[in-house]
């Protein structure tokens, strides 16, 4: 499922082509993703302008004229790709088709969206896990999906006071903490992984042991790997993929993530990364540096 550098990352793909621009034109192919469309969905989008364009923890937030909010859930596979006049200028270094997909014609292309310059924004989405609803934007800091959010790990709120705050009497391993979206928001089990390893912390760990001294040092942890992956694009693993077809590169420099038997990459580490099942989730850390 796509974690949060990946979402920025479509966000910042779809300002482009999106913001400023009116709505000419909206198609839905099927009545529904992971839950219904929205009753009048295509009619309420058609003809309006789109305002700005954000993100809230997972979700990507796009204000429409007339006071409604489009929210979007890219579920474990979905993707949007750009064809026209919006369209980004130069194709990614790595191109990612699968069959007609993207272009609109293809068997899992479900929305189309065209808007007045003539661009078309294909939504691609194989599994159907995907989300789109309508919301009053007055409504949505009260909406069910954001209401109990935890701070932007990117943002000022999220602070080792704040941290030590959500962990203070927590009896979870850390890692299962960390994927608590309210203690925090948008935060996922790579770059989970990725940061406790960073802050020698051992995603065993009680939680509560974490608050204090080592809250300090994990949440610069956190905002570095997660602005490091935005900047390389995200993380590429099975359907993501960028709006312009470009594949993120973050995975790349996974120092723990997915590396079950390898080396650990700190200097004079003899160790191999091991791999643990929490809550369901791969836990990937090296036993002799993450205390």
């Amino acid at each position: 499922m796509p974690e949060l550098p990946e979402v920025e990352t479509v966000c910042r793909g779809l300002r482009p082509a999106l913001k400023g621009r009116i709505l000419a034109k909206v198609q839905t192919r099927r009545a529904n993703l992971r839950v219904p469309f929205p009753h009048d969905f295509a009619k309420r989008l058609t003809g309006r302008r789109v305002g700005k364009i954000t993100r809230r923890a997972k979700y990507i937030l796009a204000e429409v004229e007339g006071g409604e909010t489009l929210i979007v859930h890219l579920g474990m596979s979905g993707r949007f790709t750009i064809h026209g006049a919006g369209a980004p200028s130069k194709p990614g270094r790595f191109t990612h088709k699968v069959a007609s997909d993207g272009s609109g014609d293809g068997t899992h292309d479900h929305v189309v969206f065209e808007t007045d310059e003539g661009t078309r924004i294909v939504y691609t989405d194989h599994r159907r896990f995907g989300l789109m609803l309508l919301v009053p934007t007055e409504e949505l800091e009260s909406h069910k999906l954001f209401a109990e959010l935890g701070p932007e790990p990117l943002g000022k709120a999220f602070t080792a006071k704040s941290l030590s705050a959500s962990l203070k009497g927590k009896k979870t391993p850390i890692k299962s903490a960390l994927l608590d979206q309210t203690v925090v928001a948008g935060l996922g089990n790579i770059y989970v992984c990725e940061a406790l390893y960073r802050a020698r912390i051992s995603p065993k760990r009680n939680a509560a042991s974490v608050a204090g001294e080592r809250s300090t040092k994990l949440v610069p942890v956190i905002k570095d790997v997660l602005s490091e992956a935005i900047a390389a694009g995200g993380s590429s693993l099975r359907d993501y993929a960028q709006a312009d077809g470009e594949l993120g590169y973050f995975q790349h420099t996974f120092t723990v993530y997915d590396r079950e038997g390898e080396p650990c990459l700190t200097p004079g580490c003899a160790h191999k990364i091991k791999r643990l099942v929490q809550a369901g989730r791969s836990t990937f850390y090296c036993p002799n540096c993450q205390r």
